[in-house]
């Protein structure tokens, strides 16, 4: 039996941060992952999807200039060649996280999968028996598929598939209208492949509040068919496609046939063959750790858990953030810190972008009832995004009332990533509307739309 001060499970973004604060404190340590290495953020993540974002970019910019007095071309899309530097590109990204593993000396390695046969034992499924005082469970996600999606039988795809074919389909229908899907089928629609997007529950993206929800179905569905709470009957597998039914605005049964089905339907912890059930770890209702959002500590107190497998924040920088604390934790135990937490800070890379920043619509109205205000903003006002011919979208600000401290915010935008980071830096500070006023605002500038909004929230708090 191999014995050592601490095991952590998974070499994503959040085991790795996690090996190299415990290092710090010990020597004992080992890092076991069964394997693709590279982080899920460079193999299949945000990556690669970046750069299919950047080529329907190019193509829609193409052929858009004509609201500037330049006549648009028609560019032909190689499908081929695009997916080629898809690959290509994200090859490069995960070779670089793959060359900053080599440091890692070999004996802190087990490339292997494992699960949990006691509270300190964990087995390969070679048989080996690895005893550890301490654990980190970082072992990532992977795509959730709900069961009548596998209707679609060998024409089912998941994001990790699709970066993978050889050249761009004729046609995809996308289910799951959130960060995923709103990012890959709109690339995939402006790279002229035919696309329809199908929702549960009337969600778009990670926004909360109905008006900028609203806004968003309005900007995504002018470019492809969009319905987020969709009514489907039927899924079958005809061997060249995939044959949907489901029911048509008008209520009527429509049928079509797509190349592919692209479930885009969340992720879920990678938990579940760990062996949980033989440990006396606490769990919630979907069999997954609870833990100190703080410590990232779980009960027993010597086994941690960081990065998408907690499901708290499934997002890279809080995955390093995350483990970052429990790598430091597990290192030193049993003295345990509570860890720096940023402003929660999410993007969507459509367009127009979507940020959502600190508290939810949904947490204001509970933590702060009564006593927070709003404030919009349409970017169909915004003269730098008119020149830019981008004037579309609508932001949301909330601040409490007593401080005028701000406290959440929701942005579709041209931009929105850059706004997200500047309100969360704000938030972070625990500045106030007055506060952000004071600070410069260029001219002409897509900040100068934040100011009117900040002036609008100003006038509400008197």
């Amino acid at each position: 039996m191999r014995k050592v001060d601490l095991a952590i499970i998974g070499a994503g973004t959040a085991g790795l941060t996690a090996y190299r604060q415990a290092r710090k404190y010990t020597d004992s340590l080992l890092l076991i992952d069964p394997g693709p290495l590279g982080t899920t953020c460079a193999r299949v993540g945000c990556m690669p999807s970046k750069l299919l974002i950047a080529a329907a970019d190019a193509v829609w910019q193409s052929r858009h200039t004509d609201q500037f007095g330049i006549l648009p071309g028609t560019p032909s899309i190689d499908g081929k060649r695009v997916m080629e530097r898809v690959r290509q590109m994200r090859d490069g990204f995960v070779g670089k996280v793959l060359s900053g593993m080599q440091g890692i000396p070999s004996h802190h390695r087990l490339d292997a999968r494992v699960r949990f046969v006691g509270d300190h034992e964990l087995e390969s499924d070679s048989g080996e028996r690895i005893e550890a005082q301490r654990i980190v469970i970082a072992t990532g996600s992977r795509a959730n598929i709900p069961g009548f999606l596998h209707q679609a039988g060998e024409r089912l795809l998941i994001n990790d598939d699709l970066f993978e074919l050889e050249t761009l389909p004729a046609s995809i229908a996308l289910f799951g209208p959130g960060v995923i899907g709103l990012e890959l089928g709109q690339a995939l629609a402006r790279l002229d492949v035919r696309l329809r997007m199908f929702g549960v529950g009337g969600a778009v993206g990670p926004l909360g509040d109905p008006e900028l929800r609203a806004a968003a179905l309005d900007c995504f569905s002018s470019e492809y068919p969009l319905d987020p709470d969709a009514k489907v009957t039927s899924i079958s597998d005809t061997g060249p496609g995939v044959e949907i039914r489901f029911q048509g605005p008008d209520g009527n049964e429509v049928c079509e046939t797509f190349d592919y089905l692209l479930a885009a339907t969340g992720r879920r912890p990678n938990v579940d063959q760990l062996g949980l059930e033989n440990t006396s770890l606490q769990l919630d209702a979907r069999g997954t750790p609870l833990f100190d959002p703080h410590t990232l500590q779980c009960t027993p107190g010597h086994i941690f858990i960081a990065g998408d497998a907690n499901n708290y924040l499934p997002l890279l920088h809080e995955a390093a953030d995350e483990g970052f604390i429990a790598g430091a934790n597990a290192g030193r135990y049993p003295e345990v810190k509570a860890g720096s937490r940023t402003v929660p800070l999410a993007i969507v890379f459509c367009d127009p972008q979507i940020a959502t920043v600190g508290l939810t619509p949904a947490q204001i109205a509970s933590q702060y009832p009564a006593a927070s205000v709003a404030a919009s903003y349409d970017f169909r006002d915004q003269p730098r995004a008119k020149v830019f011919g981008r004037a579309r979208g609508l932001m949301k600000v909330w601040a409490e009332r007593s401080s005028g401290r701000l406290l959440g915010a929701e942005i579709l935008g041209p931009d929105a990533e850059h706004l997200g980071h500047l309100l969360a830096w704000t938030m972070q500070q625990g500045l106030s509307v007055g506060q952000v006023l004071q600070m410069p605002f260029y001219h002409p500038v897509i900040e100068e739309g934040l100011r009117s909004l900040l002036r609008d929230l100003q006038a509400q708090l008197g």
